[in-house]
């Protein structure tokens, strides 16, 4: 796999990591290996500049709020932390900020790093009046009927003159044996079980009813507070501010700790690493902040995260389980991937029976056999991961594992292309490869057909009603209707859903085609760029790898998509069926400008444009965006405190532009 396939490859992980997490609320994916692959992605995209995409997870704070609740927007934004995982990582940070202010002397406070939710609350004149999710750090879901439930929380400050309007930051978690009680409770009622606390917490913090949210009892340790417009001269370090909420009738942690210099903090995380096991609640790590206000004020933020705090992040749990047997799966595009069955083992807090084993070559790695004690561990690409075997504790006359040289599904042979490590079926028949195909289409982030789920689709298979995608567009009330419990409601509800899918736009529709290597970022790039389809089937591999964010295996594998005559056959079924299959944008050969493909760096506070409406502006007038000044950026638009940014623009005479001459060359 190339550096570049690498990068596409995590992003694709990484956003739909956190398209479960923040808006299914169903996390498939841990949080140490999404910090793992975000920072893999964050070194390579540091050593790549020009490889840097506006839809990259490093490219945003947070993810979108889900629509179940009224999104409001942050009166202060609650910023996300940057990770540290070890103390050569505690030593670099600290050289960065002092880079910023040298000198200052400065002592630490170290809070333990609660595994809940964070939410922001409002109070004016001492009276809550608004509890909100993070949601992506600027907008959040208005929650303050759920908030008002839990008891940690004062509806009214413990305060003779409260200040008129305070902002309150804290974590919302569910104690320990809250989690098991809530547990036993649905696994008793034959209900899925949460699969750790805070996927609890987030659970119970989105219910509708909030006398549900009052029973299951969540807690709420406080950890920071800011008075907009009131200069409260006593409250001037992180310390004063925990005091300040405890005074005012907060909870905060008891495990606080005051520290003189980075060794005391490493020592206190080194204590936590072991004791946090006895606590009554779940902490993944430590979060360290620079103490006092001032230095803080002057370190400021980056465009994520603040200069002055940093998140320890404790290692991935691993732990031995048995190898009892082999699977194996066969996705939409003919992937093979055996996955090992285990005997169920509690890991980080959830029971883990079965782990990804990649490929062929991983599986001959690990040189397997059934019966093998193994080590499991939240981590690697997908989790849980098989890391290691301990051949030492083999049963005799175990038989080694390997892949079929069939496929499982429709005993079709298996191929692998020469330089892939991925084993694939080939038949385009395979139940498999069309099980998927239309799984895929429907879902939401293609077609968001929500009335044709997984069990419909296998109905379908059975029955010989679909083949294809398009045999979806030809089905009728009466035929839906013939399948084993199916009324004709639900049949007319499953068609009336499939004919609404008609208007999903031309990016939806690409993506839904399972181009391999096209994601949804992708097909909305290449969307704008080849607004139609006749656009897209007659480019060649260069002009599409020409894109900003389209690389050369895309390309080739975008071409060798539209060369397959089945694949046009397909498009001209949709045509007839009346999709979209034309968008707005403009042609890539008619879309050049002033600055297409100059790369560009945003930096500082514009007088009237906001960065991300900079950025939107330079990418479509065919610009690239990145957040890193190098010797390959072109213009450095610069707005008021640019900083280190500008500083290193003139250090390597880079064309610097204020927004009126960015305007001026834009238009």
């Amino acid at each position: 796999m190339t550096t570049f396939a690498r990068v596409q490859e995590l992003r694709q992980l990484l956003n739909r990591a956190s398209y479960e997490y923040y808006v299914l609320d169903q996390p498939q994916l841990d949080d140490s290996i999404y910090d793992r692959l975000y920072r893999e992605l964050q070194d390579l995209e540091t050593e790549h500049p020009e490889w840097i995409t506006p839809d990259s997870p490093t490219q945003r704070v947070g993810d979108q709020p889900s629509s179940a609740f009224t999104s409001v927007k942050h009166n202060i934004a609650l910023y996300s932390l940057e990770n540290a995982f070890n103390n050569a990582d505690l030593d670099k940070w600290q050289e960065r900020w002092q880079r910023v202010e040298d000198g200052l002397p400065a002592t630490y406070i170290c809070e333990l790093k609660i595994d809940g939710n964070a939410m922001a609350l409002t109070y004016e004149n001492g009276i809550l009046v608004r509890g909100a999710t993070r949601g992506d750090g600027i907008t959040g879901e208005d929650i303050t009927s759920n908030v008002r439930t839990i008891r940690s929380i004062p509806l009214k400050l413990n305060l003779e003159n409260p200040p008129p309007i305070v902002e309150v930051r804290g974590e919302a978690f569910l104690p320990n044996h809250m989690f098991d009680r809530i547990n036993a409770q649905r696994e008793a009622a034959g209900e899925e079980k949460f699969k750790n606390p805070r996927n609890a917490a987030a659970g119970t913090l989105r219910q509708l009813d909030s006398r549900k949210v009052a029973d299951r009892q969540l807690d709420f340790f406080a950890y920071t507070v800011h008075f907009p417009n009131t200069d409260l001269t006593t409250v001037n370090s992180q310390w004063t501010s925990l005091e300040w909420l405890q005074t005012a009738g907060f909870r905060v942690n008891p495990n606080r700790e005051q520290c003189k210099d980075l060794q005391s903090v490493q020592q206190y995380c080194e204590k936590w690493n072991t004791d946090r096991h006895d606590l009554p609640y779940m902490t993944d790590g430590v979060v360290i902040k620079v103490n006092e206000f001032s230095i803080q004020d002057k370190l400021g933020f980056t465009n994520k995260f603040p200069r002055w705090a940093i998140a320890y992040k404790y290692p991935a749990e691993e732990v031995p389980t048995l190898l009892n047997s082999i699977t194996i799966q066969v996705g939409r595009t003919g992937a093979i991937t055996p996955v090992a069955e285990l005997a169920p083992v509690e890991l980080a807090g959830t029971t883990v029976a079965r782990a990804t084993l990649h490929n062929a070559d991983r599986l001959a790695e690990l040189d397997l056999h059934i019966g093998d004690t193994v080590i499991v561990r939240k981590a690697g690409e997908i989790i849980p991961e098989v890391v290691m075997v301990l051949p030492e504790l083999r049963p005799k006359n175990a038989v080694r594992c390997a892949l079929p040289t069939e496929c499982p599904e429709c005993n079709s042979k298996l191929v692998r292309p020469e330089g892939e490590a991925v084993t694939r079926c080939v038949n385009a028949s395979c139940p498999a490869i069309l099980r998927g195909g239309l799984q895929h289409w429907v879902s939401r982030g293609a077609m968001d057909i929500n009335s044709v789920g997984e069990k419909l689709i296998v109905q379908l298979l059975n029955a010989t009603m679909v083949s294809s995608i398009a045999d979806l567009y030809d089905l009728t009330p009466e035929k839906v209707m013939e399948l084993d419990r199916t009324g004709q409601k639900s049949a007319e509800k499953v068609v009336k859903a499939i004919e609404a899918s008609k208007t999903q736009p031309w990016s939806r529709v690409l993506y839904g085609l399972g181009i391999r290597l096209v994601g949804s970022s992708n097909a909305q790039i290449l969307s704008e760029s080849f607004p139609t389809v006749e656009l897209l089937a007659a480019a060649e591999a260069e002009q599409i790898s020409s894109i900003f964010g389209i690389g050369d295996e895309i390309a080739r594998s975008v071409v060798q998509w539209f060369q397959t005559d089945s694949n046009l056959a397909l498009i001209e079924r949709l045509r007839s069926a009346g999709l979209q299959l034309k968008g707005e944008g403009k042609p890539l050969e008619t879309a050049v400008t002033a600055i297409t493909g100059k790369i560009f760096v945003v930096t500082g506070t514009l007088p009237t444009l906001k960065r991300d409406e900079a950025k939107d502006m330079i990418r479509k007038a065919g610009g690239k965006v990145t957040d890193s000044v190098s010797k390959k950026t072109d213009f450095v638009v610069v707005g008021e405190d640019a900083g280190s940014k500008l500083e290193k623009a003139r250090s390597l005479n880079i064309t610097t532009l204020s927004e009126a001459e960015f305007l001026e060359l834009l238009f």
